[in-house]
């Protein structure tokens, strides 16, 4: 058994295949439902973000394992394995854990220290559970990989303000936005597509940069309202963004959906008002993993498109405050890392020790009844000092096996310890 990562991220990936591979919220029960299915695989969860998919799973075969997951990624990008291969992450057991471990502590994410990847990781194995694709293998291992995130962002300044530089996506969106319109956002109408997890914390990074007025758009108007009224807003429906768009000076979309939901058309028009009112162009920001909004409309005349790729370039200048915390985050990552591995080991241990433990403890009852005309002539008390006295023997004798064995547990070595113990003792 195996646990491996099959799985496509930027900058290894280019964008065009990045959102031909992402898994919208939608289709995430779907996608689970046939992972689960598939014989080679024991667990398995999906983590799609706005930069990066992976496929984690428990394999029975490592080879067979690792192609069925090729294959699926394949499949969805409507690919061949051959051309996805040069951009693949493919890792196993040791490697998946420092992998998956780095990833909830944003040390590979674009903005270093994101705060919005540590939920991403939370829910995809939340989901997985719930979808029954999961087990205690990847529960397990997903767990400790938020605990590490939040340690790193709790002990460390990485993901704080104090660091400089962007904190999450969110904010990357946010300063594209101010720096295309004049360095401020006193005055100016922000739209906001979508009212999910990535509209919040855009919404927040609006309001720190005071913007003058947000207006969030989303297929649900009561969440539309509910995220707007937050800071003063408007919440109205999708079919409203005609009529909104029309007096924005910047536009940032945060949907999921598998299809744009703005084309170059209604674009054209919105921009088209805004270059009259005062002769600055409409930006627009997509945030969209696939991108949700035509990409035709980056060649509009009166339009400014930025992509999940620019974001991430914008971010890349931002490195250098945070570069100094880098090296007390990857410390972190590392203690946890080896804190997860050896409660692994130990617990790969626990059935052999708890059958030895029970084969000592039938040994001593076993004895103690064979004996028992010849501690006749002892009282209760004596018996029972005793039999503490053979107990304290056994345990000793059973300690130094026991601790060898935890601490080789899931090594060549443990593995010829568990079967010398099970060939001496009979277990």
């Amino acid at each position: 058994m195996s646990v491996v990562v099959v799985g496509l991220e930027h900058p290894r990936t280019p964008l065009e295949l990045l959102e031909r591979v992402a898994v919208p919220e939608e289709a995430l029960a779907r996608t689970l439902g046939m992972l689960r299915d598939r014989s080679n695989l024991s667990e398995a969860v999906v983590l799609s973000t706005c930069l990066r998919t992976e496929l984690y799973a428990v394999v029975e075969r490592f080879h067979e394992g690792v192609g069925d997951l090729q294959e699926f990624l394949a499949a969805i990008a409507g690919t061949t394995v051959e051309t996805l291969a040069e951009h693949l992450t493919v890792l196993f057991d040791d490697d998946v854990t420092v992998h998956l471990f780095e990833v909830a502590a944003g040390l590979r994410s674009v903005a270093l220290g994101e705060t919005e990847v540590l939920g991403q990781v939370r829910r995809a194995a939340e989901r997985a559970m719930s979808e029954r694709a999961s087990g205690p293998v990847l529960g397990g291992l997903f767990r400790r990989a938020v605990q590490a995130g939040r340690k790193v962002r709790s002990s460390t300044a990485i993901a704080g303000a104090i660091a400089g530089g962007p904190t999450s996506m969110s904010h990357v969106a946010a300063e594209v936005a101010t720096s295309n319109l004049g360095g401020s956002l006193a005055g100016k109408r922000v739209v906001v597509v979508g009212a999910g997890e990535t509209a919040d914390g855009v919404v927040d990074a609006l309001k720190e940069r005071g913007v003058g007025e947000v207006v969030v758009a989303n297929r649900t108007t009561t969440r539309a309202k509910s995220l707007a009224g937050r800071i003063g807003g408007i919440g109205v429906g999708l079919s409203a963004l005609p009529r909104v768009l029309a007096d924005a000076d910047a536009v940032i979309v945060t949907t999921g959906a598998s299809v744009p939901l703005l084309d170059a058309s209604l674009l054209e028009k919105a921009a088209a008002r805004t270059n009259a009112r005062d002769g600055n162009r409409l930006v627009v920001i997509d945030m969209g993993m696939p991108r949700n909004v035509e990409p035709s409309a980056g060649a509009l005349e009166n339009v400014r498109l930025f992509d999940m790729e620019d974001l991430s370039s914008h971010a890349e200048f931002a490195l250098i405050g945070r570069q100094g915390e880098l090296a007390a985050a990857h410390q972190i990552v590392v203690q946890e890392v080896e804190r997860y591995r050896a409660h692994e080991r130990a617990r790969g241990a626990a059935p052999v020790v708890s059958a030895l433990r029970q084969r000592l403890d039938e040994l001593l009852r076993a004895e103690l009844v064979r004996h028992r005309s010849g501690l006749a002539g002892f009282d209760d008390q004596q018996r029972q000092v005793i039999e503490a006295v053979a107990r304290d023997v056994l345990a000793k004798l059973a300690h130094p096996p026991t601790v060898a064995l935890k601490e080789a547990a899931g090594t060549s070595r443990g593995e010829r310890l568990t079967e010398a113990l099970r060939t001496l003792f009979d277990l």
